[in-house]
This record gives structure tokens, sequence and C-alpha cells, in this order.
């Protein structure tokens, strides 16, 4: 139980620290772009001309990484400690409301989808171009995904199902056997000009 609770505590504290370190980011660039001081003269000015906070590839993927690990962690630790039956929320349903409160915080978004197992809900079903291949690769085995699109950094990471989630995921009476997965999307805006290699770009095809 000690370490259940540990794992809980800090797993929140790195969902903390994320929204800490990324509402400084954010404030830090606004502060130093051009229009920062003119419109700060201006609250009705500065709300108008206000942009979403965008940062360098190489940020976005190590928050992004980082977000998948504090996100997971938090997960496991909740089917484990908190999750028993039909006497709590599924702990993938409690943390969507994670999801919502960092992304009005920080404009970073963050989504589940199913991969090689059908989806308990409807909006976990994938819908974009991208959601559609990383649930393919992501049901092959391959641990991460990554694209740039309308603006943002998108990373889907795969998500390991334990004997719990394939039992509900798959019906009481079908437990898969073999290895199941879901995926993790975590968008994260990035500057304009941010663009993958052609390497990595293949990859992502």
């Amino acid at each position: 139980m000690k370490n259940h609770w540990s794992s809980l505590i800090v797993a929140l504290v790195g969902v903390c620290y994320f929204s800490l370190a990324v509402a400084d980011d954010s404030k830090s660039e606004t502060d130093n772009s051009p229009t920062s001081s003119a419109a700060a003269s201006d609250p009705q000015e500065a709300e108008a001309t206000e942009e979403v906070p965008r940062v360098s590839l190489e940020a976005a993927r190590e928050r992004a990484e980082l977000m998948h690990t504090i996100y997971t962690a938090t997960l496991e630790t909740m089917h484990h400690r908190y999750f028993h039956g039909d006497r709590a929320v599924v702990p993938a349903r409690a943390l969507e409301d994670v999801f919502t409160d960092i992304e009005r915080k920080t404009h970073t978004q963050a989504r589940w989808i199913s991969a090689s197992l059908k989806p308990m809900s409807i909006d976990h079903k994938p819908k974009t171009k991208f959601e559609k291949q990383a649930a393919s690769e992501i049901t092959k085995g391959v641990p991460m995904v990554e694209k740039i699109e309308d603006g943002f950094y998108r990373r889907a990471g795969s998500i390991s199902l334990s004997g719990g989630c394939t039992s509900c995921h798959s019906g009481f009476f079908n437990a898969s056997t073999s290895r199941e997965f879901a995926g993790l999307i975590i968008s994260i805006p990035v500057n304009r000009d941010a663009k993958l290699s052609s390497n990595e770009s293949k990859k992502s095809q």
C-alpha cells in the first residue's frame, strides 16, 4: 500500500510540476514577444491578441514524453489502488478530467485511442488519419508514432493493457491471452516552422 501511495504522490507531483513549468515557459515566451509590452497597457487588447504559446520541436518532444510517463504512471496506480469493479470510476475516464484541466492551463491536449481492442467508448475510437495510422502501428508493437500537423506536435504512445483492462475490453468470457495495446495521443503547440526530419517523416507515414 505504501508503494501505491508513493507512486500516486510522485505522479501527481509530476503533473503539477509540469503544469507550472509549462505556465512559466509560456509566460516567459509571451513576455519576450514584440507585442507583449504594448498589450500589457491595454488588458482588452492583450486578450484579443493573445496567441497559443508555442515551443520548439525539441521542447515539445521532451514534454510529450514526460506527460506520457506521468499519465501512464498515474493510470497504473489508480488501477491497482482505487479501481474495484463497479465501485469506482474507470481510471482512464478519471484521467480525462486531468486532461481537460491540463489543456485549459497549458493548451496541451491529450486523449486515449483504442488500438488492438475495441474501444470502450466511441470517444476513444481513432478518428483522424494520424490516429488511425497510430493505432495500426501501436497494434503491431511500435512504441511511439509522431507527426506535426495543424501547428501541433502529436505523439501517439503505446499503452500496454493488463489483465484487468483486457477482461473489460474483450469481454469477461473472451479475455485475450496475447499482448494488447491502447494509445495515448499528446498534442503540443509548436513553432510554425517546426518540421520533422526526412527520416522521421518517413517513419510517420
